[in-house]
Order: structure tokens, then C-alpha cells, then sequence
């Protein structure tokens, strides 16, 4: 029974990120559909110890990246927790990236389940992972540069060498949305499927995988993708770039103004400094 003296407390907080191991694989969902999927530190936080631990286990050999919910895989970083000076990286690893997943350089193969939207930070998510399953409604799309900012966890890298040049440069320069046909027809994504399929043949690919020598396909993973020692080295020069672009633009007026717009729900009015 209940105590009535008891003090009224609210209730715990939903886990906002969920792990869970099924046979060799191990799904980390982000839990937090009613903000979409943001992410912020705890979530970074989770989602990189969870990626760690997974390729420190030898009985891990594949991880699916999905979202929770049908509104979105993930809609990039939380604004609230950006407000509060809360940064969507993991505070111990900031070399992990966005979400502790983007520049995470791991020999397990990774597969993004896309069950929704995943403009922004979802589509860099996507973009970092080795496969992806997406959900017919999903949409993919680096929809920054309409805010005055770019797309800083290796969206304007790593989208020009996943899809034909002017496809990409389209979608950077215009920040207008890919649906999930294009994107697979042009290579992005590696098969659409009903949303309500998505994590199951995820799993299905990830069974696929398994069913190869694991440490066969950990190095093979890492000669396609340049790792060495747990980072890319041919990356970094990029990397490099790319923070000395997000400090020169998101120190100017107009990405002030596009974060004032977009909260005030209104046209952004551009000044170009």
C-alpha cells in the first residue's frame, strides 16, 4: 500500500538511453522521444561508454544506433540543454564527437536503424555509421545553414564523400531535405523499409555480419576506413578545418540571428558579417 505520509516525489525520469545486448549485437536506442531524440551530455555520455564497451568486448561484434519512438531517429542537439551550457559531447572524450559517436573511431561494425526524421545531427549519425536501415518516412538533410550555422559533427565532410559531388553540394548549399528513396538511390542509406521493420532488419544485417569471422571483419572495417589505433589519422586535418569554421561563423551576427528567428518562429534576416 501506499504510505499516505510518504512525500509526493515525480516519478524517475525515463532512461535516456536504452542498451541491450541480443546475441553478438548490442542496440543502443535513444529514449528521448518527446524531445525527438536530442541529444545533450548525459546521452553523449551514455551513447559513447556504450560504443567503448562494445568494442572492448570480444563477445561484441556488430552495434545498431537506433531512436526511440516514430518521430525522429534523432534531431540533432538539444537547444534546451544548449541554453545551458551543455554540450551534446562527452566531456572525458571530446575527441568522440557529437553524441560520443561521430569521430569514434571503433573496429565494430556500426548500423544507424533510422526509424524517423534525421535531419542535422541524425543525418551525421548516419553518415558516421558503417551501414543504414531506414524507415520509408525518414528523411536526411544538413537543414543548418538555414539557422546561420553549419553542419559541425562531420556533416559537410563526410556527405561529399558519400554521395555524387553536386548531389551533396545541393543539399549542403541549399540545406533542403533528402527523402529516403533518394538517398538510397544515390547511395546513402542501404535499404528503405516499412517503419515498423526498421530495427528488425537492422538486426537481420546485423545477423549477417556476425555470421563472418569477427576479427576478420574488424580489420577489414578498419582498412576501408583508415583507422589506426583507435582514431583516423587521415581525418584529422579535417577535423582541424572544421572547428576553425564553426569559431569564425557561429562567432558572427547572423548565426545569433538565426537561433533568434528560429526561436521567435520567424524569417531570419541575413546581414552577411
Amino acid at each position: 500500500m501506499t504510505d499516505p505520509t510518504a512525500p509526493v516525489t515525480d516519478p524517475p525520469a525515463a532512461d535516456p538511453v536504452l542498451v541491450e545486448r541480443i546475441d553478438h549485437t548490442v542496440v543502443v536506442t535513444l529514449n528521448r522521444p518527446e524531445a525527438r531524440n536530442a541529444v545533450d551530455t548525459e546521452v553523449a555520455t551514455r551513447v559513447g561508454a556504450a560504443l567503448a564497451e562494445a568494442d572492448a568486448d570480444p563477445e561484441v561484434w556488430c552495434l545498431v544506433l537506433t531512436g526511440a519512438g516514430d518521430r525522429s531517429f534523432c534531431a540533432g542537439a538539444d537547444l534546451k540543454a544548449l541554453g545551458r551550457g551543455e554540450l551534446p559531447l562527452v566531456p572525458e572524450h571530446p575527441e568522440w564527437g557529437f553524441a560520443g559517436y561521430v569521430s569514434h573511431a571503433v573496429s565494430i561494425p556500426t548500423i544507424a536503424a533510422v526509424n524517423g526524421p534525421a535531419l542535422g545531427g541524425g543525418t551525421e549519425l548516419a553518415l558516421a555509421s558503417d551501414l543504414v536501415v531506414a524507415a520509408d518516412t525518414a528523411a536526411f538533410g544538413l537543414p543548418e545553414v538555414k539557422r546561420g550555422i553549419i553542419a559541425a559533427a562531420g556533416g559537410v565532410l563526410r556527405l561529399p564523400q558519400q554521395l555524387p559531388t553536386k548531389v551533396a553540394m545541393e543539399a549542403i548549399l541549399t540545406g533542403d531535405p533528402i527523402t529516403a528513396e533518394d538517398a538510397a538511390r544515390w547511395g546513402l542509406i542501404n535499404r528503405i523499409v516499412p517503419q515498423a521493420e526498421v530495427l528488425d532488419r537492422a538486426l537481420e544485417l546485423a545477423a549477417r555480419v556476425c555470421a563472418n569471422a569477427p576479427l576478420a571483419v574488424q580489420a577489414s572495417k578498419r582498412l576501408a576506413t583508415g583507422i589506426v589505433d583507435r582514431s583516423v589519422p587521415s581525418e584529422s586535418g579535417d577535423w582541424a578545418r572544421n572547428q576553425a569554421e564553426i569559431e569564425r561563423v557561429g562567432a558572427t551576427a547572423d548565426a545569433m540571428e538565426g537561433i533568434t528567428a528560429f526561436a521567435q518562429k520567424r524569417a531570419p534576416v541575413w546581414q552577411a558579417r
